[in-house]
Formats: C-alpha cells, structure tokens, sequence
C-alpha cells in the first residue's frame, strides 16, 4: 500500500497544496488529467485522490460529477482550500519591470484589478503552476505568473505580493477518494453521505423522492443535476446530506428516495470538515 496522494495538475498546483495541507506526511503524485488521476488510485500507484468538486466563483467543477460516480471510488473525506492567489516573478524582476501575467483563464479571470492597477496583459496558460514553471524558465523579469506561494517555493520564484484574488471568500471543495468506503458507526456525529440518483419518470418524481429530507428533517447541503450519455433526458442527480444512512431520520428520508428514483448509489460517507462549522449550512 503507497503512502501517495494523486491529484490533477503541476506540482505547486492548490490541489497538490490541499493534499499537502490534509495529508502533511503523505507524498503527492501530480497527474496530466482528472481520468489520470482517479487510475492512479485504481491501480494502487496511491492510496487517495484529492478531486475538486466545486469552487465558491466558478461553480462546480463538471468532470468530477460526470467521472466519480463511474469511477469505482468512494468519498472517504472532504477538504475545503482557500484560493490565495499569488503575483510570482523572477528573483530579478520588480513590479516596475513585469509586463505579462500568464496564469489559468480561471485564476486569471479572479485577479483583474491587480492586471489593471499594474497594467499586466494577461497571457492564458493550461494552468497556474503551469505558468509559474514557465516563468521560471524563462527567468525574464517582463512575465510573472499568478499561482500558490507553494509554486514559488517549488520553482524559485519570489512573491512580489500575496492575496491579488479580487474575492476574498474564493474557497475550492475538494473530495477525498479512495479505493474502499470508509466505515462509521451510525452514531457517529458530524458526518456527510454523498449519492447520486435518477428519478423515475412519472409526473413530480423529483418533488415526491425529495420530500421525505424535509418531512424527516434531514439538511441537503448539495443538489446538482446534469446530463450523462449526452441524452437530454437522462439526467442524474448528486445530493450532499448531513447524517450516516442508517440514523432513523436519514433512513427515511432514503427509503422513499428510493421508491421514487432509480439507479441510486452511495458514493460515501465521510466526517464533515471542519469549514463547514464556521460557514453553517441549509438547503
């Protein structure tokens, strides 16, 4: 059994610097693509993967909803990482001397008034760590890169200021998968149960298979729909819940869920993070 975490991206990307951040002890194994990076975990090269599912500005991310349910893993946690952009140059550049910022279209996008206060053209890249390896190897003091502070301490680059995101509140959700489902104790307080459905077709499904989370008091912190097999009418449905499957009040609310739905399957159960205390939550 490796010790490794897999994630999707350069080394100094913010999921290597999740994986760091929950799993300090743990070495990450940095992959081209999100498919890449769940094989990883299926053949045994890691033990996790840290998989984005959803950013506070950009939304969800699509390719996990479409890619985990099919994936043969399951959500064994949950982490919520800040998004603290950071203005990376050349040891020799200064801000009087940077005149291209290459970053993510995304990351790119969360910065603009320190690209129009500094007059920086901005230059789309595959992505931030990316840009910051790059920008090291060029080592001209006329491009910068907009990545983590862990990139600049990768790659040797300094960090002419910390925290240009123009969102302060810009947070990425990230699962945690493995392998095997982790087991709790029905008991267990604190803990989220993630599962995807379809409802059957007959009139109101979706309001008559999630009545039963209202009727027995169960919180929805998450429901997303989208299309799979590319068909307009096959749409499946992701929820977050709080709670285990077998507490009473969720195994109700379960139950008529599946009287109502097909194809339903748990993808985990998993303690909550510890984020979600000082955010509340309510569906």
């Amino acid at each position: 059994m490796t010790d490794m975490i897999a994630f999707q991206g350069r080394p100094g990307a913010y999921s290597d610097l999740a994986c760091r951040a929950v799993f300090p002890t743990r070495l990450t194994l940095p992959c081209d693509s999100f498919e890449a990076t769940i094989e990883a975990v299926r053949d045994g090269r890691a033990e996790l993967a840290m998989l984005p599912c959803e950013n506070s500005l950009a939304g969800r991310v699509p390719d996990i909803h479409a890619l985990l349910p099919s994936s043969g893993l399951f959500i064994v946690g949950e982490h919520f990482q800040r998004v603290e952009h950071c203005l990376l140059a050349p040891r020799s550049a200064t801000f009087a001397t940077i005149k291209r910022a290459h970053s993510h279209a995304v990351a790119l996008g969360q910065v603009r008034k320190i690209l129009k206060e500094l007059r920086l053209t901005p230059v789309i890249e595959a992505d931030t760590a990316g840009s910051a390896e790059q920008v090291a190897a060029w080592d001209n003091p006329e491009d910068c890169a907009i990545a983590s502070s862990l990139a600049a301490e990768l790659f040797g680059l300094q960090i002419l200021r910390r925290n240009v995101e123009d969102a302060a509140h810009n947070t990425t959700r990230f699962y945690v998968a493995a392998r095997a489902p982790a087991a709790h104790a029905a008991d267990t307080r604190g803990l989220m149960t993630t599962f995807v459905f379809r409802v059957r077709n007959v009139p109101a499904a979706l309001y008559k298979a999630l009545g039963g989370f209202a009727t027995n008091g169960v919180n929805m912190t998450k429901l997303e729909s989208y299309m799979i097999d590319g068909h307009f009418s096959a749409t499946q449905f992701l929820c977050d819940v709080e709670g285990h499957p077998e507490q009473p009040a969720l195994r109700r609310a379960l139950e008529e869920l599946g009287f109502f739905s097909r194809e339903f399957r748990i993808l985990g159960v998993y303690p909550s993070a510890p984020f979600r205390l000082t955010q509340g939550s309510g569906d």
